[in-house]
């Protein structure tokens, strides 16, 4: 049966596998685990993935996740879920929606897991107000590189629990997540404001983080699209109750995005579903998909609606890796192969506008994407550090996404244009995520991604070396 809100379908199906079935799939996992060479480098046995740098392949057997790809249980009442770590948001969503319940922070893609949003950390438009999907996990279950399911909570084996999030499965592997769950409204009202220039725009973020509001409207989500220095717009999303119709953006023909744009004379509004205003981004991979002619309305209008999705368009770069055929054409062309430049980083909001500024002049990608964040700090506690990613507490950073590829010049040293971007980011005091390339040298790697501490860390939950450590899997591509 698919779930669904007020009529509308809302995705998958979530099966809730309860505890019993949980503990089964935990039995193959392990069991998987001492199947696995003791001199062979343990690693996941799952096809898919939403990692953009390549993978060295392995022959060893990989760890059996086929048990954790559900929803154990949802609690109505104290507003939680207990999910395994292989789960989907998308399962997730389903499952929770009914329940007018959503996680803190839900991931723009449908099939980024609980795990990997937390051991790889993720973002979206709540998370301003939410932070980051770890700051809302309560406990988790981790099999360690040692090989043995571990419970971290903030106070029990506090500092795996702390060193988890940014780790990318080089600590371990979650089973289990406890997280916390928020009410939500059947529809989100939304205005998208025009600026002329960046610096109005972050300065307008900057605002509205602080009051919670716009022009008297509460604001409960909050991105933005950057198309051009001129041309940049602010998402202002507001949950109600009230009835009336919605676009649609998931099944139908109109692309969010471009939604989005108006003239600046007045706010543009609009209206979704919550289901639909979780999942706007995922039907063209933000603006990705028209790579692959499906924002092209006579293309668009004999492609199913249901393979209009990330993972459909994951697998047609799947086979481009495999086959090549962006680097082909280009030859023929008589050019090098393209530089891919597939990133998000965090830079401080009052350094958004340099940076983004810099970006628009220098690298020849457009849109981008602004997201702002700030830690959340639960029921107003201590301020807990995240060593892996030590973004400041009490600091609004704003995340800026871009995805594409440059044109490459020949003889020029490889990752020219994202070695770049490093050094801008890191001159601005920023991060950047590790899910795709990344060539920092050892030192400033450390320096940005927990150093001794993360070393402490590996020597206690996986002091055989069992798994990747995190720059030989982050930078060296192993």
């Amino acid at each position: 049966m698919v779930a669904s809100v007020n009529g509308r379908a809302i995705g998958s199906a979530s099966r809730i596998t309860g505890f019993a079935a949980h503990a089964a799939g935990v039995d193959r996992l392990l069991a998987s685990y001492r199947a696995i060479p003791a001199d062979a480098t343990v690693r996941l046995a799952k096809k898919t993935s939403n990692l953009f740098r390549a993978r060295a392949k392995s022959t060893a057997p990989g760890l059996d996740v086929s048990g954790l790809t559900g929803v154990i249980a949802i609690d109505p009442v104290a507003k939680t879920a207990d999910v395994a770590g292989m789960c989907t948001y998308e399962d997730l969503v389903a499952a929770t929606l009914p329940h007018g319940l959503a996680p803190l922070v839900v991931p723009q893609l449908k099939t980024i897991t609980l795990g990997g949003a937390v051991t790889g950390l993720g973002i979206e438009s709540t998370s301003f107000r939410n932070g980051l999907p770890h700051e809302s996990v309560l406990e988790i279950d981790i099999l360690t590189g040692a090989g043995t399911i571990v419970t971290a909570t903030p106070e029990r084996n506090a500092d795996l629990f702390a060193g988890f999030p940014n780790s990318y499965g080089t600590l371990g592997y979650a089973t289990r997540l406890k997280i916390e769950l928020e009410t939500v409204k059947p529809y989100v009202s939304i205005r998208h404001l025009r600026f002329q220039d960046v610096r109005a725009l972050a300065a307008t973020m900057d605002r509205i983080i602080t009051d919670r509001s716009y022009d008297g409207v509460p604001v409960d989500y909050l991105d933005g699209v950057v198309f051009t220095a001129e041309e940049s717009y602010l998402t202002l999303g507001h949950q109600t109750s009230d009835p009336g119709p919605t676009s649609d953006y998931v099944t139908g023909q109109a692309i969010f995005y471009r939604s989005i744009q108006h003239d600046g004379s007045a706010p543009k509004t609009d209206r979704l579903t919550i289901a639909d205003y979780l999942w706007r981004w995922d039907t063209d991979w933000f603006w990705c998909s028209r790579a692959f002619g499906a924002q092209n309305p006579k293309i668009r209008r004999f492609w199913p609606a249901q393979y209009r999705r990330s993972s459909v368009y994951w697998k047609l770069i799947a086979l481009d890796h495999k086959y090549g055929i962006a680097d082909r054409i280009e030859a023929r062309h008589g050019n090098p192969p393209r530089e891919r430049v597939v990133q998000d980083i965090e830079v401080p909001i009052e350094r958004t506008a340099d940076f983004v500024e810099w970006f628009l002049a220098e690298i020849p990608i457009e849109p981008i994407w602004l997201c702002p964040l700030r830690l959340r700090q639960p029921g107003g506690g201590a301020k807990r550090p995240w060593p892996l990613y030590p973004i400041a507490p009490d600091r609004t950073y704003v995340n800026v996404g871009f995805w594409s590829s440059v044109p490459s010049g020949a003889g020029e040293p490889e990752g020219v244009t994202n070695r770049l971007i490093e050094k801008k980011v890191t001159e601005f005091d920023g991060h950047k995520s590790l899910y795709s390339d990344a060539y920092y040298n050892k030192d400033e790697f450390a320096g940005l991604y927990g150093g001794d501490a993360y070393t402490a860390l590996k020597a206690e939950y996986d002091p055989d070396s069992r798994l990747l450590d995190l720059y030989s899997k982050a930078v060296q591509r192993k």
